[in-house]
């Protein structure tokens, strides 16, 4: 009776080692390729995407036309490698009844910042930085302010097509945001009256009163 007891012990021992074995077995495998994943996502090239504000900044400086954009450029996945913006363009056509219109030609100046007088309820821009590649990764989003200018050329009333273009390193395509403007009558007169001191007015494409199908969430002067 003794002999078997040890025998069944010695069976129930074998079969928890081997369970065991089998376990840590498993368990090291399953590690083995979360690891790989791991290894695999973190080697993957960044995707970066670009979200347009709902904002754009438009004014003249004497004869040259300036436009503000401040996107938003994120990368979707954490990766060991990291996205450089190395270039910005503007492109502005005009469509529909403007078409033969002169196109401008812009070109990225600087990057800047703006500062607000709580007291005077005023919004200034200022100058931060030249224009210059930036690094876009997981856990460091950019939203650059970015100035465009046009040199002797406004804006005529009418609709507009646009476009920001951010280019990357070579190997990649670069990232493209389409959008439209429409400028009114009114419009283009404010522009043009604040050209002497550099006044800068708003546009924007989610505000309630111009969400027809005339406007189709183009930028318009949110006074008009």
């Amino acid at each position: 009776m003794t002999g078997s007891s040890e025998g069944e012990a010695a069976s129930r021992r074998n079969v928890l080692d081997a369970v065991h074995k089998w376990a840590a077995t498993a368990a090291a495998v399953v590690a083995l390729a979360l690891s790989a994943y791991n290894f695999a996502d973190l080697q993957e090239q960044p995707k970066v995407d670009v979200t347009l504000p709902h904002l754009f900044r438009i004014g003249l400086d004497g004869a040259d036309a300036h436009f503000y954009v401040q996107p938003t450029v994120s990368s979707r996945i954490k990766t060991q490698d990291v996205d450089v913006i190395r270039d910005a363009h503007l492109q502005l056509t005009p469509s529909g009844s403007i078409s033969s219109s002169k196109r401008p030609d812009f070109y990225w100046k600087e990057v800047g910042v703006w500062d607000f007088d709580p007291v005077k309820e005023f919004i200034s821009y200022r100058w931060s930085a030249d224009p210059a590649p930036f690094i876009v990764s997981q856990d460091k989003p950019q939203q650059p302010t970015f100035l465009f200018q046009a040199g002797r050329w406004g804006f005529q009333p009418g609709r507009y097509e646009g476009s920001l273009q951010l280019r990357r390193t070579a190997e990649r395509s670069p990232l493209t945001k389409k959008f439209c403007l429409i400028m009114s009558e009114r419009a283009v007169k404010e522009i043009r009256s604040g050209a002497h001191d550099r006044s800068i007015y708003f546009f924007r494409n989610d505000l309630p009163k111009f969400a027809s199908r005339k406007y189709s969430g183009c930028y318009v002067r949110e006074t008009d």
